[in-house]
């Protein structure tokens, strides 16, 4: 058998290579994770890796923490609607018509995204409704007929900031167009005016095809004669609503408010201050509903709105948006 002699030297020098390599190796391993700088490898390296890995874990945890309560934050915006006194001015904000003035509910004094706010938005049927706090009415820049002390309230026709109590909100026009006509008469200078309101009574039959015809032409055009041509027991209210006579003086053209839209008054003061044509005497039917802030289709929507706000009174707002069709003037005016 050959004997064959061990090389020991070979083995000792492939011990030192294989050393060698395993220091290079364990050298960079303890650069890796040597966190203490000790050159070596001892708990403390494993707890400082431990730690900065556990504060990693916990930034990200953090962040998606923070993300989903903004998430939540912005969930409860979209729910709750606060308004703000930096949102008035944006371009997106604008006032509704039917407007609310309400105490801050605890939904909205416990929530953090409420906080600091002076009213929200409700969507309510077919209307959006602004809520304003009590106690951060002047915030918003309104004036209010004919106190801040009632709930609901309807934007005046003749001015975008000022807000007429519901429950007051025909009989309140009523006055303003009678105090108008007043003030138109004195303007243009009329010796004697009278101001007559008139109510029909509500028809239940299509009897009266020549009643129902007059109404029609009222309706469309304030005629000055149509009127005339209806009986006597067609029409259930009569009142002088206003009557003067002025030593008269050359005209001047008014300020119309109410009644700048309405036809028969444009017509009227169109005249007068034509020079080239003078006018002596003249007598106008004007229908309020012209006039009127809140038409019967607009009534409809405040009525399902109040239902859903379960707010409630003797009458509905579209009853009375009908009875305001029936309703006119009769203006009479000398020269």
């Amino acid at each position: 058998m050959d004997k064959k002699k061990l090389d020991f030297k070979g083995i000792h020098a492939g011990a030192e290579k294989a050393t060698g390599f395993w220091g290079k190796t364990k050298a960079k391993v303890v650069n890796a994770i040597d966190q203490n700088d000790d050159g070596e490898l001892n708990v403390k390296d494993v707890t400082i890796v431990a730690d900065t890995i556990g504060n990693a874990a916990k930034k990200t945890a953090s962040a998606l923490k923070d993300n989903l309560e903004e998430r939540n934050r912005e969930m409860e915006r979209k729910l709750l609607q606060p308004i703000f006194v930096e949102d008035l001015d944006g371009a997106d904000f604008f006032m509704s018509k039917l407007i609310r003035i309400t105490d801050i509910d605890k939904k909205r004094a416990e929530s953090e995204v409420c906080q600091g706010s002076i009213g929200f938005i409700s969507p309510q049927k077919e209307l959006r409704v602004v809520n304003l706090f009590s106690d951060k009415i002047d915030a918003f820049g309104l004036s209010f007929y004919p106190d801040k002390n009632s709930e609901i309230y309807y934007v005046d026709p003749s001015d975008r900031d000022r807000y007429i109590a519901l429950d007051d909100y025909f009989s309140f026009l009523k006055v303003a167009r009678v105090s108008e006509l007043q003030k138109i008469a004195q303007d243009l200078g009329a010796k004697h005016f009278k101001v007559t309101y008139k109510e029909r009574r509500a028809s239940f039959s299509k009897n009266n095809v020549k009643a129902k015809a007059n109404v029609k032409a009222l309706r469309d055009g304030g005629s000055a004669n149509a009127e005339h041509d209806m009986a006597a027991n067609d029409v259930s209210t009569v009142e002088i609503a206003a009557e003067a006579t002025f030593p008269g003086h050359e005209p001047v053209e008014p300020a119309l408010k109410y009644l700048q839209r309405d036809p028969s008054i444009q017509a009227l003061v169109a005249m007068r201050m034509d020079e080239k044509a003078p006018l002596s005497h003249q007598k106008y039917t004007l229908n309020l509903s012209n006039s009127s802030g809140i038409k019967e289709k607009d009534a409809i929507k405040i009525d399902a709105a109040l239902k859903a706000m379960k707010i409630s009174g003797d009458a509905t707002v579209t009853s009375e948006a009908k009875n305001e069709a029936r309703r006119f003037f009769e203006y009479e005016i000398d020269f």
